[in-house]
């Protein structure tokens, strides 16, 4: 059985960190009530209970063993997961899917603009070159070995159902409330859970690029956002939410609030 760290541990300065950002390095975390975070590769997905489960994003495929853990500490299975909702369906974000489609029946839900990427992870649009990056950011390569190393180049696609239609709450778990938020994909949202007032923030707003190391509110380089620009103007619907807590696809939760996030996200800018 897991140690689950309590949503109300403080937070802390590290490294250059603001102090809004949660330290917190256990695999599994009670990030907020009934609200659990899964982490391997500095990669998240994220359990919500509330009448049932939701799996927010579905990380990579070596995650599977924790993401079974982090059930039974709940008292729960792989079968009782009623629904996945994809921020959006990059390869890191769909990894689980696969599984849990063939062998649980567990439905995939993503915006329709991503539908096709979700049977085709590795097929995204990125405005630079991808292998330049670990040469010009070196503090970026154990991230992303750490990623290979849990699965990262072995995602299948699967056939998600879309219906995601932003402001609208979704009729799963916790009754996620989509917000659009393109740019890093054409599908992109952000997903309000208005009972906690957290934000999950997917990867138009993470506290960890992979392709960079960067800490700290930002969003993702250019070499896995297909249109930067747009990312950053689109912040503004995330800040619009006024969530006090940050769930970002990688890294860690952000609990100062979205807006302070998304104006430290500009402030760093593209890269």
């Amino acid at each position: 059985m897991p140690t689950v760290r309590s949503p109300h541990e403080s937070t802390v300065a590290v490294d250059g960190l603001q102090k809004g950002v949660d330290m917190t390095r256990n695999p599994i975390t009670e990030v907020a009530d009934d609200v659990y975070r899964i982490e391997r590769a500095a990669t998240n997905c994220y359990l919500v209970v509330d009448d049932g489960i939701t799996l927010v994003d579905a990380g990579l495929p070596r995650m599977w063993p924790l993401l079974v853990e982090a059930l039974g500490h709940i008292g729960a299975g792989p079968d009782d997961i009623d629904a996945v909702v994809l921020t959006h369906a990059h390869f890191d974000h769909v990894g689980l899917c696969d599984r849990l489609v063939h062998e649980h029946h567990t439905p995939i839900h993503v915006h329709d603009r991503d539908r096709m990427l979700a049977r085709h992870p590795y097929t995204y649009r990125h405005e630079r070159a991808r292998l330049t990056y670990p040469f010009r950011h070196p503090s970026s390569v154990g991230v992303l070995a750490r990623m290979v190393a849990a699965g990262a180049l072995g995602v299948k696609g699967v056939h998600a159902e879309g219906g995601v239609n932003p402001g609208q709450p979704l009729d799963v778990p916790g009754g996620l409330v989509p917000i659009w938020s393109p740019g890093h994909t054409a599908g992109h949202c952000g997903y309000l859970l208005p009972s906690a007032g957290v934000l999950f923030s997917g990867d138009a707003l993470v506290t960890l690029d992979p392709y960079t190391g960067g800490r700290g509110p930002r969003i993702v380089a250019g070499a896995a956002t297909a249109d930067s620009a747009m990312a950053l103007e689109r912040l503004g619907a995330l800040s619009a939410t006024g969530a006090g807590v940050v769930l970002p696809g990688h890294g860690d939760a952000w609990r100062a609030g979205i807006e302070s996030a998304v104006a430290e996200a500009r402030a760093v800018g593209q890269r």
